[in-house]
């Protein structure tokens, strides 16, 4: 049979990421690939006993049918804490539960995307939002992105001689795919600009947590005086992506037109898993597991930055990322990073090559190095291969 598609089947293509991955389980791969937490982190003798707590205590409800909007003393604490590291004002019922952020941003999707619309973005930005809101047939523009997040000039140029923009989307600490972080200034400048061009903010915070150095910065949310900025998270990268447990935070208002987009995508999120985290915050520490992944993140990061200022050849240039997953590296123009992939994989080392981060092509002598995933002695051999690429390229 020929099947009758979609439209919007023609925007999609398989993730890189995703591709990449496939190739990196095979166990002699060092990859620097996915933005995979270092699963020796994971708490699974604490997960055991926390399985066995909520089974024994009301096994009934955990295995049961709930509420689209979530399990209310997950949606509880989320809000405190957003509350207490975000500067937020928020309550339970300004959150929704979601299969990971990931799920918000399709979500974000569904609820504000037209065919035809416009989405801003960094430039360059996540792989998987690039995916996530093509679907909804919309158009991209990249806003020029220094180290301190996007150019106000060039936002504002963009703003006024654009049409139809529907979302902002922003990651605003460490970012994915280049590690930079965006400054004080930055972050209350892009709230007055979505409040003077009523135009709503996706700010996306996966990494917040994982900061090694320097000060923690208010969220855009916390600038955010008509409720125009909405707020994703996720347990993934400071507990446990299995689970698949995120949330959107915002306006009462906004959240409402998500659960009802929700209910018709997949009714609720995983009873038990939200049941287990929320037991888990209940009789664990989370700051202490939290301290302890940044500790080993530092370190590897550390590690990663030193090998590269060592060995990477003249004209490679790199991020050095005060937190998160990721560091950016910018080969010389005449280099296209999938050439250098194709030499690194026959060597059993991978990376994600940093074209497809642009929504709308173009630098392909740029890729994406992440550090967290492998332990430290397979980082120091994966860069010095690597490195050794780089220099017969150059």
């Amino acid at each position: 049979m020929e099947f009758k598609f979609a439209k919007r089947m023609s925007y999609l293509k398989a993730s890189e990421i995703r591709e990449i991955l496939k190739v990196t389980e095979r166990p002699e791969v060092i990859s620097f690939a996915g933005g995979l937490p270092a699963p020796e982190l994971f708490p699974v003798e604490e997960i055991m006993e926390v399985n066995r707590r909520v089974l024994e205590e009301d096994g009934q409800a955990a295995l049961q049918y709930a509420t689209t909007e979530g399990y209310a003393p997950l949606r509880e604490w989320i809000a405190k804490r957003m509350n207490s590291t975000r500067g937020t004002n928020f309550d339970a019922d300004n959150i929704l539960i979601t299969h990971g952020s990931q799920q918000a941003i399709d979500l974000s999707g569904k609820v504000f995307l037209d065919e035809g619309d416009t989405v801003l973005c960094e430039s360059p930005t996540y792989l998987a939002a690039i995916s996530a809101f093509k679907a909804y047939g919309c158009k991209f523009r990249e806003v020029p992105t220094d180290d301190c997040g996007m150019i106000p000039d060039a936002l504002e140029r963009i703003m006024e001689t654009t049409e139809r923009v529907k979302i902002i989307y922003v990651i605003p600490d460490f970012q994915n795919p280049t590690g930079r972080s965006w400054s004080l200034e930055r972050r209350k400048w892009l709230a007055d600009i979505a409040e003077k061009h009523q135009v709503v903010v996706i700010e996306d915070n996966p990494y917040g947590e994982l900061r090694f150095e320097g000060e923690p910065l208010p969220s855009v949310k916390s600038f955010d005086k008509t409720g125009c900025v909405l707020c994703l998270g996720t347990f993934s990268k400071i507990f446990c992506p299995g689970y698949r447990i995120g949330w959107i935070a915002g306006d009462k208002s906004a959240i409402a037109n998500y659960v009802l987009v929700k209910q018709g995508a997949d009714l609720q999120c995983n009873t038990i898993a939200q049941r287990e985290i929320s037991k888990y915050l209940e009789l664990y520490d989370i700051e202490t597991h939290i301290e302890k992944i940044r500790r080993i993140y530092r370190k590897r990061r550390d590690i990663t930055i030193q090998l590269m200022e060592a060995e990477f050849p003249h004209g490679v240039t790199f991020t050095k990322p005060q937190g998160g997953l990721f560091a950016w590296v910018e080969l010389p123009p005449h280099i296209n990073a999938r050439d250098v992939l194709v030499k690194c994989l026959e060597k059993n080392v991978a990376f994600v090559p940093g074209g497809s981060f642009f929504p709308n092509g173009g630098k392909e002598n740029t890729f994406r190095i992440n550090f967290s995933n492998m332990p430290e002695d397979r980082l120091v051999e994966g860069i010095k291969c690597l490195a050794g690429v780089l220099k017969e390229a150059v």
